[in-house]
């Protein structure tokens, strides 16, 4: 009688419409619908505002476009947004980064700091080690290692604009290196962060809400330190793959991977160039197949306030490396410049905390956070010590 009962129900559920809650891969009709998804096209008509549309993936020139025009912005982010939900998962800002000097002095940062770790082999989640050179954490190893460079680089407006496209206000950045030598491997595809980097055994134990809300938590972001011929490799991408909703339990299927082999799409890349793609995406870092080009990049992913990151970031330390160049930065004023910084710096979202210790304010429902200290102490002209005890007490006093 149960069984008959739960049949009856199940039955009931599909005739209004409803799912099941867990997601399973279906031979073979998870591999039609990711062919029938694959099979659309990017358009002009599409994308208004893309200066190109290249294999299906829109670029954008922001050589052209200032970042305080607030309504040109305004549709570049709703555009931006509809690429990464509903469209072909993946954009490229053409000259996210003009300036060629900062993105030199940077890479010797990075050539620095991968000598000095050079005696710990360091592979990537879908690559072996040895072959590449990656520096896990580079967001604060860059902090600490050099923050005439760091501030100027995270102060990227666009960074701030794209991130928040995606994500909404009160993002956190984490930042990853990586250099991919001549004859470096291809990856395999796979989706990211977060279910991406689950085993299909853990993945699978997650709701089909979750399966769907997990691209709505990271935006993934590459920003070239070198020419990326193709040749070298660029990130291979499968357009539209992030509509399928089984795709974080499919795609180590190998008829998946197969179908991605096959249909993978590319787009050279010029140093200071951006790709930004929705995680959900199918995607793999290309083969190198140059004898002469260091592919560099540095991999972002940028959370959503109500996601976690992929890496633990010790602010505290970075926030007193850069203090004095972001005090010089915002001694012109409030600029995008510095709110971009601020924001990459510091948490934008208070919680979780300790709500005896640190109540609500009286305009709002929540205390304050980093982003708020430190916006006071740009304010009031804090010095080092000043910002680091503020932020001390900050972080204490959200903790029991």
């Amino acid at each position: 009688m149960l069984r008959s009962n739960l049949q009856n129900g199940l039955s009931g559920l599909a005739a209004f419409g409803q799912v099941a809650r867990r997601v399973s891969v279906r031979t073979p009709d998870t591999l039609n619908d990711l062919k029938r998804l694959c099979a659309q096209n990017a358009t002009q008509s599409d994308y208004k505002l893309a200066d190109s549309i290249t294999s299906n993936v829109p670029h954008y020139d922001l050589s052209s476009v200032s970042s305080v025009n607030s309504d040109i912005v305004s549709q570049l982010q709703d555009e931006w947004y509809d690429v990464l939900r509903s469209g072909p998962g993946v954009l490229i800002l053409q000259n996210f980064m003009t300036d060629q000097a900062l993105l030199s002095r940077t890479n010797s940062i990075f050539d620095t700091i991968i000598e000095r770790e050079v005696s710990s082999a360091k592979g990537d989640h879908f690559a072996t080690s040895g072959a590449n050179s990656r520096i896990w954490n580079s967001f604060q190893k860059h902090a600490e290692q050099d923050p005439e460079s760091f501030v100027p680089y995270y102060a990227n407006p666009w960074l701030a604009k794209v991130s928040e496209a995606w994500l909404g206000p009160a993002y956190q950045v984490t930042a990853q290196v990586n250099v991919v030598r001549p004859g470096g491997k291809p990856q395999a595809a796979h989706r990211d962060y977060h279910l991406g980097f689950q085993t299909n055994e853990a993945c699978g134990q997650f709701p089909r809400s979750m399966q769907v809300a997990s691209q709505f938590l990271t935006l993934q972001g590459a920003v070239a330190h070198s020419d990326m011929p193709l040749a070298s490799g660029p990130t291979r991408f499968l357009p539209f793959s992030q509509l399928l909703p089984e795709g974080y339990m499919a795609w180590r299927e190998p008829e998946i991977r197969t179908f991605f082999d096959e249909n993978w799409v590319s787009a050279p890349l010029k140093a200071g160039d951006a790709v930004f793609f929705n995680p959900a995406l199918l995607h793999a870092a290309g083969e190198n197949t140059t004898t002469d080009v260091h592919r560099i990049a540095n991999l972002l992913q940028i959370s959503s306030a109500f996601g976690r990151p992929m890496e633990h970031v010790n602010n505290s330390k970075m926030i007193r490396a850069c203090w004095d160049k972001l005090r010089a930065l915002a001694a012109g004023g409030e600029s995008e410049q510095t709110k971009a910084c601020v924001n990459a710096l510091a948490e934008g979202y208070p919680f979780p905390s300790n709500l005896d210790k640190r109540q609500p304010g009286p305009d709002g429902m929540a205390p304050p956070s980093e982003v708020d200290v430190l916006w006071e102490g740009l304010r009031k002209g804090w010095d080092t010590d000043q910002i680091i005890t503020a932020i001390g007490q900050l972080k204490a006093d959200s903790t029991y």
